[in-house]
């Protein structure tokens, strides 16, 4: 029989907040997965947290104060310097913003020194940090201030325009405050405001941050997440999986706003007093540039860019790179070797997401076994069910459902949430297939599977077969309705620079995949396509290619 919800979790300190929206929204107690704290026990001993004073206040006093904690070009601040800044920003918010503890702050910037800065400001103010993407236009950020309620904002003064244009449709959007070089309001307002600053006392249970999902789905949602959570992840696949060390220096592609970078950036260098090189842009051949230049140790991006990488990886010297992290979509086994190929270096896979913050099932070293995602992370505890929620065999496939330190709590969303947790599980909408070692094996998300002609056939694992093939750079496989066979195999192609679409290519590529797979998935429709639709973190966005072949 399952715990409840509140089975394996600790009473933290009262609220810190005195605007309780965020803790008056989240979702009932018996809506709630099981908080599994077992796996860090010494977090749930702790009554109170400020995730920033734990990643920056106390690195610098343990020693790392001038140790470099951010780079980017014509940048270099240590964790004193990064502190003195947050320390700045927080009394700014404080007193010329009127923020109170509890309230939601709108994060909007690339990634770059104060978008960094701010993030840690936010915290340290008792607020709640919601972390936008760069690209997000006026309507996506207007209904994103409304969910959260959001008053406030920090803006780099060069994304300015799509705000205001929120700020004219949002009746809660009253305050923002833009950054950017030396004249900036936020930058001038930071030269009168102390350089120490008392952090707000939060409760580990407290709300820090709100991640809205990057929307694979068409709807975004608001995740809400603890103090405590940020400090979870980096002590769980931080510590047990990644172990960075104190002379790393992290880099990537994803924003800060997706959980993914922010692990990236934030959580599992500074818990260990490491760096981290922002990059504002951070195309495959800007990132290969970064690595080269700045001599970064460790990487994190998305699958797709790996793949784009591998091809120039020996015009640039990655020589001090040691580590590489994929997540955000699947990595295909051919991706995997194609990089270890190139570099040397086997990529650590993982599933994460914006409802559990991050990876919660991956491994490394010796441990990976390439088109694998890996093992539960020491912390979490994971299980394939069939339709019932009963586990299934090893080998068999069914749903993937997890629980652990961190779980899905939807901001206001308690329909969502029932569909999400399930008897104190999180369920992550994928398909898997757990082998007799505990290894997780990806088949597909729930909805990407195909059936056709009562045969069940995973889009990922056709995707994975064509992408092997030396004429296709990109490639989504989707079922396509189908009047005799109810649905068909049906990829969408990019091919690489020298290879031509046509009748001859679709052959070769069919006969292809009946080489690599059974032949009953091989794509029986074949569309070559300029580009794919992907949302701004690079996930592939299946639906839409769904919608189009439903007419939708």
């Amino acid at each position: 029989m399952l715990e409840t919800a509140s089975a394996l979790t600790t009473h933290a300190a009262p609220s810190a907040h005195v605007d309780t929206f965020a803790r008056d929204h989240l979702p009932p107690p018996e809506l709630w997965p099981v908080m599994d704290l077992s796996g860090v026990p010494h977090l749930a001993a702790l009554p109170h947290i400020n995730a920033a004073a734990e990643f920056l206040d106390a690195m610098a006093a343990a020693g790392h104060a001038d140790r470099p904690a951010l780079v980017a070009p014509g940048v270099r601040w240590s964790y004193a310097e990064l502190m003195e800044r947050a320390n700045r920003i927080a009394g700014v918010l404080v007193r010329d913003m009127g923020l109170v503890p509890g309230e939601r702050v709108l994060l909007r910037g690339y990634n770059g020194p104060m978008t960094f800065a701010a993030w840690f400001g936010v915290l340290k103010a008792g607020g709640i940090v919601v972390a936008t993407m760069p690209l997000l236009r006026a309507r996506e950020l207007s209904a994103i201030a409304d969910k959260a309620r959001v008053r406030l904002a920090l803006c780099d003064a060069r994304l300015a325009a799509e705000l205001e244009a929120a700020a004219q449709a949002s009746p809660n959007l009253r305050r923002t405050m833009l950054f950017g070089g030396d004249d900036g309001e936020l930058e001038r307002a930071m030269r009168t405001a102390p350089a120490e600053f008392a952090n707000v006392q939060t409760s580990a249970e407290d709300v820090a941050m709100i991640a809205f999902t990057s929307g694979t789905t068409g709807q975004p949602k608001g995740t809400m997440h603890f103090h405590r959570d940020l400090l979870a992840s980096a002590d769980t696949f931080g510590a047990h999986i990644l172990r960075p060390e104190a002379d790393d220096l992290f880099c990537g592609s994803p924003p800060l706003a997706f959980t993914f970078g922010l692990g990236g950036y934030v959580l599992f260098p500074m818990r260990v007093g490491a760096a981290t090189l922002m990059l504002e842009q951070a195309s495959p051949p800007q990132l290969l540039q970064g690595m080269q230049d700045f001599r970064a140790t460790v990487c994190f991006t998305a699958p797709t860019a790996y793949r784009a990488m591998a091809a120039a990886a020996k015009d640039f010297d990655l020589s001090s790179l040691r580590k590489c992290v994929s997540a955000g979509e699947p990595l295909p086994a051919a991706t995997f070797e194609a990089w270890r190929q190139a570099t040397g270096i086997r990529i650590i896979d993982g599933i994460g997401s914006t409802e559990m913050l991050h990876i919660f099932i991956s491994s490394a070293g010796d441990d990976i076994r390439a088109g694998s995602t890996g093992r539960a992370v020491p912390g979490y505890h994971a299980r394939v069910v069939d339709d019932a929620g009963n586990e299934v065999e090893p080998g068999k496939m069914g749903r993937l459902m997890v629980r652990g330190p961190t779980g899905c709590r939807y901001l206001d969303d308690p329909v969502r949430q029932q569909t999400y947790v399930e008897g104190g599980w999180n369920v992550t909408g994928d398909t898997y297939v757990m082998d007799e070692e505990g290894y997780f094996w990806y088949k597909a998300r729930n909805d990407d599977m195909i059936i056709s002609s009562g045969y069940n056939i995973a889009g990922p694992e056709v995707e994975n077969c064509l992408l092997e093939h030396p004429a296709v750079l990109e490639c989504a496989v989707i079922g396509a309705p189908d009047p005799e066979r109810g649905h068909v195999v049906k990829a969408f192609i990019v091919l690489r620079e020298g290879f031509t679409g046509g009748d001859e290519m679709v052959k070769t590529l069919q006969d292809h995949a009946k080489q690599c797979i059974a032949p009953y998935k091989y794509p029986r429709r074949v569309e070559f396509v300029d580009s794919l639709p992907r949302t701004q973190t690079g996930k592939l966005q299946r639906f839409r290619l769904r919608q189009q072949e439903a007419g939708g």
